[in-house]
């Protein structure tokens, strides 16, 4: 759906059909459900996964009611270099991710008000 250097948002829409079937679905179909996958490949450490999760959490909490109704997870993509990044809960790391997130974020809005949600 969106892409920075670091990230990817992917969507997938849920489907009413598939969630009527089941006595009690996993998702409510009128919500916005967001995941956050870190691979170690790209974060090796605890601290710097945590420390990106929360940024991931706090900048999308913002844009929850901006984005259609469906499940999204944000994906690290790439890692941070830990030359120019030496402390992994530096405000450096977080202002860059928390600015890297925000543009994921426009973007996806921009589509999703553009075009109907894809996978």
């Amino acid at each position: 759906m969106a892409r920075t250097v670091h990230f990817v948002l992917h969507q997938v829409a849920l489907d009413a059909a598939a969630c009527q079937s089941s006595p009690m679905p996993l998702f409510g179909l009128h919500d916005v459900w967001l995941g956050v996958i870190l691979p170690k490949r790209w974060a090796k450490r605890a601290v710097t996964r945590n420390t990106i999760r929360r940024q991931i959490y706090s900048v999308s909490a913002g844009f929850h009611s901006s984005l259609p109704p469906a499940a999204y997870a944000v994906r690290l993509c790439a890692g941070f270099d830990r030359q120019h990044f030496v402390s992994a809960t530096s405000e450096a790391l977080k202002a860059a991710v928390r600015s890297e997130l925000l543009q994921l974020l426009v973007r996806a809005v921009s589509r999703s008000t553009t075009k109907p949600a894809t996978t």
